[in-house]
């Protein structure tokens, strides 16, 4: 059974502010209530090829996987993939600007659990739609707090 969340939220800030500071892996533990730690494995630029080591709390487990950013297009997406851990995953982000002080970001995950992760394919698509919808509203909070 795979996995497919998509959520999204509008941010009153634009587009450029957005997209800079959800790309950047280090703004990560800021927004993601489950990240813990991130460390870059290449050097610290956002391109095809560069790859990010996170370590996150999910369901109870602590899971350390290495992102590899795989589609990079500033202002508009940026696709991660990790073929690491029980639960091979790709991760979009993607901006829309809404006007010019405001934008939509959409956050989706993807993904095909394998192992022990199958059997808990049922419950981790709804956790993962909470978290993601929680993960966003903290992204808008930072953002918009900071305008």
């Amino acid at each position: 059974m795979s996995v497919d969340v998509e959520t999204d939220i509008a941010i009153a800030r634009p587009i450029e502010v957005v997209a800079a500071y959800a790309a950047d892996p280090v703004n990560a533990p800021e927004w993601y209530a489950n990240i813990r730690t991130v460390e870059w494995v290449t050097g610290p630029e956002v391109r095809v090829g560069a790859q990010v080591r996170f370590v996150a709390r999910f369901l109870g487990r602590t899971l350390t996987y290495t992102y590899q950013f795989v589609d990079v297009v500033p202002l508009a997406r940026l696709v991660m993939r990790t073929e690491e851990g029980p639960f091979p995953m790709e991760t979009t982000y993607t901006w829309a600007a809404l006007d010019e002080h405001s934008t939509r970001m959409t956050l989706r995950n993807r993904g095909e659990p394998a192992g022990f992760s199958k059997l808990a394919a049922p419950f981790m698509e709804p956790a993962m739609r909470r978290a993601n919808r929680k993960d966003l509203v903290t992204l808008r909070s930072v953002l918009e707090g900071s305008a």
